[in-house]
């Protein structure tokens, strides 16, 4: 009889031990299952999170880009076509403010007779030339018509001359291209603002030059 209670006994704890670890494992199970959703959940947010990141990494890198190309752009303009560009912003000539190219005209294409404004054949093809580029783009511009020259002759001269070469393109432009007056201006920059070395008569060639800006 004794024996018998002995083993009863056994079998009671026993059954209570698998009682008891069957509990703890669903509890345990319960406990750690939400904790697991939660640690889903935690990660999905935190690949979403990485992803709008990279996003936003991509988004800055493409921005830094196209600043650093913009950069590169008004790096590579002319000072006289920033001050061109100037000029027309401060007047409200322009309705977006822009420099769209500049054209050089140099002592080759122009061929001004010696202390000359009037315009040789060939000058007047290349401004057909250019006027026809202008119809064919279709787009409302401003074009500053800037007249330079090299540094023989005193700097009053040298600026009268000058001014004198960009009025004839201008009215050229106007009078057989059918550009508007109120399209374009012009300057005269004299010898202020040299390309080549003046002295070298390649570079005093380079610096007798009309130069055409086109702003919009």
């Amino acid at each position: 009889m004794k024996k018998l209670s002995i083993a009863l006994a056994a079998v009671a704890v026993a059954t209570a031990g698998c009682a008891t670890k069957t509990y703890v494992h669903e509890y345990v199970d319960g406990q750690v299952a939400p904790h697991g959703k939660r640690m889903d959940v935690i990660e999905s947010r935190v690949a979403v999170n990485e992803a709008g990141i990279k996003a936003l990494t991509e988004r800055a890198e493409r921005a830094e880009a196209a600043l650093s190309d913009q950069s590169g752009r008004i790096e590579g303009v002319s000072r006289t076509a920033q001050d061109a560009l100037e000029r027309a912003n401060a007047a409200g000539k322009l309705a977006e403010g822009k420099l769209a190219y500049e054209v050089v005209l140099s002592d080759d294409t122009l061929r001004f007779g010696l202390h000359s404004a009037e315009l040789s054949e060939a000058a007047k093809q290349r401004l057909v030339a250019f006027a026809d580029q202008l119809k064919a783009e279709n787009r409302n511009v401003y074009i500053e018509i800037q007249g330079h020259t090299d540094s023989t002759g005193n700097e009053a001269y040298n600026r009268k001359l000058s001014q004198a070469r960009a009025e004839s393109v201008k009215e050229y432009l106007n009078m057989n291209c059918g550009v508007p007056l109120h399209r374009m201006a012009t300057i005269g920059y004299g010898e202020s603002a040299p390309m080549a070395d003046n002295k070298t008569r390649a570079g005093r060639i380079e610096n007798r030059r009309v130069v055409l800006v086109v702003l919009h």
